[in-house]
């Protein structure tokens, strides 16, 4: 069975490893750019809204929130830690950097919690957009990157 049939029947149950990769690295790439822009952005947040504002130019608003959404609920069957997070009409997220900042929550968890909401997110769109498109809208988010298969996959650059 395709991986497509297998996320519409609901049958993959985790993000992929690939994209759990590659999203923990566009969060440790934004991690480190936090030091020269706004450190108080969470750096799961500056890569959602990084990829919203691409594919809204490329697809429009509507078709992010459709995305982003079904991202968010399968995310959330993976963690208790986004509970509270919520997708606008406009495609934004709402809540995540309050649950990051929440004092009570343990840090890794929340961190977790944006590394699976993006892993998720670069899933869905690996499925909808096809890996080409998708590595080109990753290559226009984050230019002095690379994303190919052999970096996406097993840890490439650093």
């Amino acid at each position: 069975m395709s991986l497509l049939a297998e996320t519409m029947q609901g049958r993959i149950m985790t993000a992929s490893p690939q994209m759990r990769d590659l999203a923990h690295r566009l969060l440790a790439y934004e991690a480190s750019a936090a030091k020269t822009s706004d450190p108080l952005e969470s750096p799961a947040h500056r890569v959602y809204e990084k990829l919203r504002q691409n594919l809204s130019t490329f697809a429009g608003e509507a078709a992010f929130e459709s995305l982003a959404f079904r991202a968010l609920t399968q995310a959330k069957s993976e963690t208790s830690a986004l509970w509270a997070v919520k997708v606008a009409a406009d495609g934004s997220l709402q809540g995540l950097g309050e649950i990051e900042n929440q004092t009570g929550m343990d840090k890794a968890r929340a961190g977790e919690g944006g590394i699976i909401l993006i892993a998720r997110l670069l899933g869905l769109l690996r499925i909808f957009l096809g890996e080409a498109l998708t590595l080109n809208l990753l290559s226009n988010a984050w230019p002095g990157e690379a994303f190919d298969d052999s970096n996406s996959a097993h840890g490439g650059k650093s």
